[in-house]
């Protein structure tokens, strides 16, 4: 689906990442974590590829960080919708539309229930905190409170209801505000992953390999924002999320040579697996301050 302002592709990443592929020697590296399962194969005998988004993607969208993690029910780690009425800036309006976009990304993974309405009902009141009409989200709204859809179709509305919020900034000169809408997205997706799924005593490597991952999104998302300097809040945050890019800069992940693919339309790789030289200790800085920022974009 196209985004227009979200649309951003980072070529020198394509090219970075073949360069890395042709000139590493595998005999040289030693992973740290690796995905790669030698067992697990199609009906053709092909193992399957997984996709690696590395694009901007709405709130909503945002949510397939969680795809085929074991994320467990704990709603005490969302953002309150209580909060929702202490948020006057419209700095801090965009930022949490944006979490309570991710929050009810997570709910929709436990089905239909009173806390995915209530956050659905505060995603409203969060946007028209914006200027964006009630309409964008009154046909999702209404198909739930009907109870005629499943969780499925109604992640579909919020998410073609996100891309007609963006439109409408975008329309109205406000690319700034959306900017700040996917920042926050992002954040409160990396904030329930470190925090629900990482387990440094225990470490997943699909979970580090989602975790470490973002690297490519983030180097996106500090592209896109680079164009809004004009705003002293796209500022504060870029030199925040600048700060916790070094933390990603210090490893790299290694795909087997000819396994990676590049599709351009939506924006993924795709890999068998990969081997990642990325330490516990970083990942726990990562966690930590992700930690901090959350906090931070959350707090009235």
């Amino acid at each position: 689906m196209k985004r227009p302002l979200f649309f951003v592709i980072l070529l020198f990443l394509f090219f970075s990442l073949s360069c890395r592929n042709g000139t590493k020697e595998k005999e040289s590296f030693i992973p740290v974590f690796s995905t790669y399962k030698s067992d697990s194969v199609n009906k053709n005998n092909i193992p399957p590829k997984d996709e690696i988004f590395y694009g901007i993607l709405t709130p909503v969208e945002i949510c397939t960080i969680f795809n085929r993690l074991q994320i467990s029910h704990n709603n005490e780690i969302l953002n309150p919708v209580s909060n929702k009425d202490q948020y006057l800036s419209s700095s801090k309006a965009s930022i949490n539309t944006g979490v309570y976009g991710v929050d009810f990304g997570y709910l929709k993974l436990f089905g239909v229930g009173q806390e995915m309405i209530d956050c659905m009902v505060t995603i409203r009141d969060m946007s028209n905190k914006l200027g964006v009409p009630d309409k964008y989200l009154t046909e999702p709204l209404k198909r739930i409170n009907n109870d005629i859809s499943e969780s499925d179709t109604i992640l579909s509305l919020m998410n073609d209801a996100y891309i007609k919020i963006e439109a409408h900034l975008r329309e109205g000169g406000r690319e700034s505000t959306a900017g700040l809408m996917v920042m926050g997205g992002w954040v409160e997706a990396m904030y329930i992953a470190t925090q629900l799924v990482y387990n440094s005593e225990k470490p997943d490597p699909e979970v580090i390999q989602k975790i470490a991952e973002q690297k490519y999104t983030l180097t996106t998302l500090l592209s896109f924002l680079k164009n809004y300097y004009d705003d002293p809040v796209v500022v504060y945050y870029s030199k925040k999320l600048k700060y916790l890019k070094n933390y990603f800069d210090t490893f790299d992940i290694y795909f087997k040579k000819g396994d990676l693919e590049i599709d351009i339309n939506k924006q993924v790789f795709r890999s068998t697996g990969s081997e990642m030289n990325v330490t516990l200790e970083t990942l726990n800085k990562i966690r930590d301050y992700i930690g901090k920022l959350r906090t931070e974009m959350v707090t009235p």
